[in-house]
């Protein structure tokens, strides 16, 4: 792989300087631009183009590729422009399918929910089973930062990487499909038909289906021929997954679907059953996915990774049984909350606090069909905490799973669930205020 003409970085972060230290790996003299729509272009060895400049870069041919970050939308108008000038558009995942793929076994997972615990849980069946496997994509490394160490490599996807993924996996698993990332993709339609092109192509790949992409028709037309699908569990690896699960820190039903998922998938990759019980019992969660604290004799749950209601759904169900105080809201992606809160009452929650903006919807709903919850409007978390803090007698548990995206008041879902952690521990703790 060499390339002839310069190319352009568009975005800035962890991809895009994995993707310059490649080049500069390659071929140290090739000249390198930088663009970025907000934030520093901190790139090293690129100069940068203002976003305003780049349909003069582009009609003067300045760069030969662009080489997009998954958070840029393959829909901005420039690169229709970038098309029209033939400069083509790429990415790290698809440079790592030009250097890398040939010769080693590729899994491929994609889903709105669950893709980061089944492709972690799959790392560890393979690493358990004594099979050298790397996993990549949103969890782990960059695409090009893992570059040829393994023989086997895990991807975990989001629809903003399998909307143009140009090669093929020898496994690709969907998780389940619900609505999301509406203002990337720009419509409902789009965002499914991106995420689906990771199983929707040609090819004798094989296809492995959770429990909530099962029986969805837009899954099954894009599998297209169904001996592709991996085989089915048997009675008794069923049995060892669930005892596994049962004692591991996988909760929830969801998480029991996920475990099923990466074994199927595991065992299709040489895995034994001892590595994927093993697997289990090894699985630690996520960061800011279902992550219990505990101050003042109260739980505490970070589900702030939750960007949609069916992820907060799955949260609440781990939880049944207790008296629940649910925040939730966020950044607008056109959600539907009206079934949520139908469930709210059968899930348990005494409490709900409903942040800007889709809280506001929520809290619509929630009075007209279960005027019993009682629904506190906030503006922004701290006010929310101190709210609940007032009626703490109310419920057993307080769960952050706020069925939305971070963008309108936080930096990202990360800084959204440290902040409710420390905001819990100073208000809720004993001797806080």
């Amino acid at each position: 792989m060499r390339f002839e003409e310069p190319i352009l970085l568009y975005g800035a972060g962890r991809e895009a300087k994995s993707t310059r230290a490649f080049l500069k790996a390659r071929q140290p003299d090739l000249k390198v631009f930088v663009t970025v729509d907000s934030g520093e272009a901190d790139i090293e060895d690129a100069e940068v183009i203002a976003p305003e400049d780049l349909k003069a870069a582009l009609a003067g041919h300045r760069f030969g590729l662009i080489v997009k970050s998954p958070g840029v939308s393959r829909y901005k108008p420039i690169f229709a422009l970038a098309q029209d000038a033939g400069i083509p558009v790429t990415s790290n995942l698809n440079l790592w399918g030009g250097a890398y793929r040939d010769g080693r076994t590729v899994i491929a997972i994609t889903g709105t929910k669950g893709k980061s615990t089944t492709a972690t849980l799959v790392h560890l069946m393979l690493t358990r089973s004594h099979i050298d496997a790397g996993l990549a994509g949103n969890v782990g490394l960059a695409p090009l930062e893992i570059a040829d160490r393994h023989p086997v490599v895990i991807f975990e996807l989001s629809s903003y990487q399998t909307a143009d993924m140009n090669f093929l996996p020898d496994i690709a698993a969907l998780t389940n499909l619900y609505p999301e990332h509406v203002d990337w993709h720009g419509s409902v339609e789009r965002y499914y038909h991106d995420k689906l092109h990771l199983i929707d192509r040609d090819g004798s790949f094989a296809v492995a289906l959770g429990a909530g992409a099962k029986g969805n028709a837009m899954v099954a037309q894009a599998v297209r021929d169904h001996r592709r699908l991996l085989r089915e569990l048997t009675r008794e690896e069923l049995a060892a997954i669930d005892k596994a699960a049962v004692g591991s820190r996988l909760k929830g039903s969801h998480n029991r679907d996920n475990a099923h998922l990466a074994a199927q998938i595991a065992l299709a990759a040489g895995a034994t059953l001892q590595g994927v019980v093993d697997g289990i019992v090894a699985f630690k969660p996520l960061p800011h996915r279902l992550e219990e604290h505990r101050f003042g004799g109260m739980i505490f749950v970070n589900d702030s990774i939750s960007t949609t209601p069916e992820a907060t759904k799955a949260a609440l169900a781990a939880y049944k049984g207790q008296r629940l105080a649910l925040i939730a809201g966020g950044h607008e992606r056109q959600q539907d909350y009206a079934e949520l809160a139908t469930l709210l009452t059968g899930y348990g929650v005494t409490v709900v606090t409903c942040l800007p903006v889709t809280g506001g919807r929520l809290a619509d709903a929630t009075r007209k069909i279960a005027p019993q919850i009682v629904v506190l409007e906030q503006p922004d978390l701290e006010t929310a905490m101190h709210s609940l803090c007032q009626r703490r007698d109310q419920f057993d548990a307080v769960i952050l799973s706020p069925g939305a995206p971070s963008y309108n008041q936080f930096k990202n879902f990360e800084e959204r669930g440290k902040m409710f952690v420390a905001l819990a521990e100073s208000i809720f703790a004993p001797g806080a205020l």
